[in-house]
């Protein structure tokens, strides 16, 4: 079975251009996103559906489908309940009933993607909801649904309460949404290592020149890995490491470093 907790670096792809998809999984993402949903014109909704496959190669294959109350909706549903994906992604997540109806409807995985103020607001009862095993932030869609700017500072309520929504539902922490800026590589390695640093542990991409810059920064540097052995080597109760004290609320902290980095 797929571990979609270990998931950093998704990328997705049109489901309507099935010739992109073996490009897609040899791109070194780690998981692909067969879009149902944003990527497909209206017109090549059931071209696309039709197309969808799994078959294309070994990673964890995810398909968005698209959201509750649109035209396209029953259709994926019944289309992806006849695939084995590893899950499946319902776009506008606002409504813990719909994720609910969706599950039974598939019998897959669920990956709630909040996009809209009411998605925000039950972000801790989506993170709950049945067959959700992780949420996901579609940050560029929030920021258009509340008309504000998609910027860190604008964003950081948002991606902390989805950081403890999942928490709090106890299944994997979040992933980012996705960066707009395809020039210049530097900009998704800060804004991966922006999410890391707020708890989140992956980071949706769009284009294959994303995915290095996500993974890299999702994994621990060596600097850290060697501040967590130092820290695990300090033995118990409450000692200085580096002038700074260390307990086991940081031991916690550095035994997860030493996992990610194996």
């Amino acid at each position: 079975m797929v571990d979609l907790g270990t998931i950093r670096a998704p990328l997705f792809v049109p489901a309507n251009r099935p010739e992109r998809f073996a490009k897609a999984a040899a791109s070194g993402a780690d998981a692909v996103i067969l879009d149902l949903e944003d990527a497909v014109p209206a017109d090549a909704k059931a071209t696309a559906r039709d197309a969808l496959d799994c078959g294309f190669t070994g990673l964890p294959v995810i398909v968005r489908i698209n959201a509750a109350g649109t035209p396209w909706h029953a259709d994926d549903l019944a289309a992806v309940a006849r695939l084995r994906v590893a899950a499946v992604m319902l776009p506008k997540s606002e409504d813990p009933a719909d994720l609910a109806r969706v599950s039974a409807a598939v019998g897959k995985p669920l990956i709630a993607l909040v996009e809209t103020g009411r998605g925000l607001t039950n972000a801790r009862a989506l993170a709950a909801a049945p067959g959700v095993v992780r949420i996901a932030f579609g940050s560029v869609d929030y920021c258009a649904d509340l008309g504000c700017a998609h910027l860190r500072e604008v964003l950081l309520p948002a991606r902390s309460e989805l950081v403890l929504a999942a928490r709090l539902a106890g299944i994997a922490a979040p992933i980012d949404g996705v960066t707009t800026r395809l020039d210049d590589p530097a900009v998704t390695h800060d804004d991966a290592a922006h999410a890391r640093a707020l708890g989140m542990t992956g980071k949706l991409c769009i284009h294959p020149a994303q995915i290095a810059q996500v993974k890299r920064a999702f994994a621990p540097g060596e600097a850290e890995i060697d501040w967590a052995r130092r820290v695990l080597a300090s033995g118990d109760g409450a000692v200085s490491v580096d002038g700074a004290m260390v307990d086991e609320p940081v031991r916690i902290r550095a035994r997860a470093i030493l996992a990610q980095a194996e």
